[in-house]
């Protein structure tokens, strides 16, 4: 079984950059999900893709897989996108150019 090693890009909803400045290992599914026959939910029996680790740097990510030997592949971290202006900077009273309707 192989596990991932990423950074999560921000949310694309929200202006903060929450949850999205450490690195995340993951574990690949091993089986495939099974329809389950009386209600229809879906089940593993693979445990391991419930779990989420977090680190603050690649390096040590890659050290914690390496450890354990966990054979891992490692996806490039996502490019900040440029800040925009906000709604509310158009109101601000130090603006650098005047208001115009």
């Amino acid at each position: 079984m192989t596990a991932r090693i990423y950074r999560p890009a921000p949310n694309a909803m929200q202006s903060g950059r929450g949850k999205s400045r450490q690195w995340v290992l993951v574990h690949d599914a091993a089986t495939p999900r099974e329809i389950e026959p009386l209600m229809g939910y879906t089940s593993s029996r693979d445990t391991r893709t419930q779990v989420k680790l977090g680190f603050d740097t690649l390096e040590a990510a890659e050290a914690y897989a390496q450890r354990e030997g966990i054979p891992y592949t490692v996806q490039p971290a996502h490019d900040a996108t440029p800040r925009r202006n906000h709604y509310s900077d158009n109101f601000r009273f130090d603006r650098k150019t005047p208001w115009t309707h």
